[in-house]
């Protein structure tokens, strides 16, 4: 009995460790294959890079690995490469020059799970340009005829400043405010209508989109994006966000479905009408791409692109100019003189508030709130600075990288508005200004209400 025993022990032994062998031999045949990639740091086996760095704060690893490294670098998630590209010049020449090249978008299965391949930010060729094209166009053309955007922007600043001073000047924490008012305006862009704060379909919503971002920003979520059906074995907050994420799909799909018979095709009011409109015009078109399950996915896209990162902004700028009073009492006597105290700004009083506008450039540098652009994936096999990159590897464009370069910027590490102001005081653009990543300044400003896509 012993025997058979120790037998049956040394035979999963002899299986395990040939797996084992099996498993490293096809990781190293996959890494040889990749020989004239980029250099970078030697990974481990099964694992590759990962756990050799802090997961939350990757782009930290990736800036050291940029300056021991050069501008190209290549990590190893596990057995799947991917090479990070850093500072202005290399960034431009990959991402603008050969744009075609770099424009795939990288597939994660925690974005694949909230948009299915559809939309913007997942997709790739005919669909992303046809989407993008049809979002950029339908957000600039609001106004004529409708409530533009910058309307609903001021009808929900008016019942956020109202929602202020009922705090009657105690302490109090603005976070879930503008967290609410920005879900209100993609709420008034796309459904036509804001909700009220305690909307069960609201707070549905909002429930969703925070812990989209929660679970997104986690090791969990990182993790999830190497190993997914791993990860989908063990309890946590991803099971629930997959449930709700189909919730908020569905309703969605049941406005549009609303709509289909109702809506005025002279004058669409809102981002779902103009979508459901174009896919009356599309029907008999059996290559067409306007459907429900893209319109759904672009709806998600501009929440989870437009709610979090705009709120966090704002809410970083409060803490700035709680910091630096000199420079919030110069902004405040700036909009004082330019605006008065009689009216709401508007986008037109900002040729005529440079300081204004130089220090809202800062917080965005300064604050760095994407430090790495939306991943790309090569379109084909590519030569680049002597390196080849196959088709199908991830990108991650480094953009802090760019973003605290002392050669582009005045005083890179602090929080100076002057990196935005000539000689005399006027705004001045900078072209390492890509907190949006590298097309958002080499495109027409139409299009900078949807910079956001551009990355």
């Amino acid at each position: 009995m012993d025997i058979l025993l120790a037998l049956k022990t040394n035979v999963v032994s002899v299986v395990m460790a040939v797996l084992v062998l099996i498993l490293l031999w096809k990781i190293r045949g996959k890494q040889s294959s990749f020989e004239r990639l980029p250099p970078g740091p030697a990974p481990n086996p099964l694992l590759g890079n990962l756990f050799q760095f802090n997961i939350k704060e990757a782009y930290k690893y990736y800036l050291e690995l940029s300056n021991r490294y050069g501008s190209v670098v290549t990590i190893w998630l596990a057995n799947t490469p991917v090479v990070i590209i850093s500072g202005y010049q290399a960034l431009k020449d990959t991402m603008i020059g050969l744009g075609e090249e770099f424009s795939g978008r990288a597939v994660y299965p925690l974005l694949m799970k909230s948009t299915y391949g559809y939309g913007v930010l997942s997709t790739s060729g005919h669909r992303w340009k046809e989407m993008r094209r049809f979002t950029l166009m339908t957000l600039k053309n609001f106004g004529m005829g409708r409530r533009s955007i910058e309307e609903r922007v001021r009808e929900e600043a008016e019942n956020l400043v109202e929602m202020f001073k009922k705090c009657e000047g105690s302490a109090f924490s603005p976070a879930d405010m503008l967290f609410n008012a920005l879900n209100n305006v993609i709420c008034s862009i796309v459904f036509g209508h804001r909700f009220e704060i305690e909307d069960p379909q609201f707070k549905s919503l909002l429930r969703t989109v925070n812990t989209y971002f929660t679970v997104l920003s986690s090791p969990l979520g990182q993790i999830y994006n190497v190993f997914p059906r791993l990860v989908s074995l063990f309890p946590g907050k991803h099971h629930q966000l997959f449930k709700d994420l189909e919730e908020a799909r569905e309703y969605c799909k049941r406005e549009a479905q609303a709509r289909m018979n109702t809506l005025d095709p002279s004058c669409p009011q809102d981002f779902i009408e103009a979508f459901v409109l174009k896919m009356k015009e599309e029907r008999d078109n059996p290559d067409t791409e306007y459907n429900f399950d893209n319109l759904v996915s672009v709806v998600w896209n501009m929440f989870s692109a437009g709610t979090e990162t705009t709120s966090s902004t704002i809410r970083y700028a409060l803490l700035l100019m709680m910091k630096h009073q000199d420079i919030q009492e110069r902004v405040q006597q700036e909009i004082d003189e330019v605006v008065g105290q009689d009216r709401w700004p508007s986008v037109e009083d900002r040729q005529n508030l440079p300081y204004t506008d130089a220090v809202i450039h800062e917080i965005q540098r300064y604050m760095d709130l994407a430090p790495i652009a939306v991943p790309h994936k090569m379109m084909c096999d590519t030569e680049y600075s002597g390196y080849i990159i196959p088709k199908g590897v991830m990108v991650f464009p480094l953009l802090s990288s760019v973003l605290i370069d002392p050669k582009l910027w005045k005083n890179p590490n602090c929080f100076d508005p002057e990196n935005f102001l000539d000689a005399v005081g006027r705004f001045q653009k900078n072209d390492a200004f890509v907190v949006f990543g590298m097309a958002f300044h080499l495109q027409s400003h139409s299009a900078t209400r949807g910079a956001r896509y551009n990355t």
